[in-house]
């Protein structure tokens, strides 16, 4: 039995969760094509062919609780700008990671990721009762260091050589997490920062 009872859809004033489905790939495949999107990540999803089959395989990841991917959508236009997702999943120890975030650059810097993990993390913590929520990214990715030190997460380290890249070179991976006892601090926070 899976954990997470699919479908979960999370909505808020800006975005819309919803579980990830073949429906949504040609538009997950435009908004995936900016090169800068894919700069740190460990594939190439600019490359039609590589964004589908990660986004096959994320969706076949789902049904046996592996991953739940979502597709994520601008509430007042419906329009696709996305993709996140919660996996290395384990139940036992009550954490999971939210990752493989990855948005159209037209929406970076608006709110809508603050957003976004404004719901999974309220899910996270408020419904599947998790102790531990973690968040990677590349050591050398700013943008996205910056990003999860504003929605509240704590530093943890450096993984040294943790993946490899797209064009082969070496990760090193900053790790952070939000742990329960945190969160009630962390909530009011990351609404704050919201609303302003």
């Amino acid at each position: 039995m899976n954990w997470i009872n699919h479908p979960v859809v999370l909505e808020g004033e800006k975005v819309r969760l919803v579980p990830l489905d073949r429906a949504h790939f040609s538009d997950l495949l435009l908004a995936g094509s900016d090169e800068k999107i894919w700069e740190f990540v460990s594939i190439n999803g600019a490359d039609p062919a590589v964004l589908r089959k990660h986004l096959e395989s994320a969706a076949l990841k789902r049904a046996n609780g592996e991953q739940y991917p979502f597709t994520v959508i601008e509430k007042q236009t419906g329009k696709v700008f996305g993709s996140t997702m919660f996996h290395n999943i384990f139940p036992e120890h009550k954490k999971l990671e939210i990752g493989w975030t990855w948005y159209d650059p037209a929406y970076w810097r608006n709110g809508y990721n603050r957003e976004c993990k404004l719901l999974m993390l309220t899910y996270c913590f408020d419904v599947l009762k998790t102790i531990r929520v973690q968040l990677v990214t590349d050591e050398n990715n700013h943008r996205s260091r910056t990003a999860i030190l504003g929605i509240g997460a704590t530093f943890e380290g450096i993984l040294r050589n943790e993946r490899i890249r797209a064009n082969g070179a070496y990760r090193n991976t900053a790790m952070y997490s939000i742990i329960a006892e945190e969160w009630p601090s962390v909530l009011v926070g990351l609404k704050r920062k919201i609303q302003c």
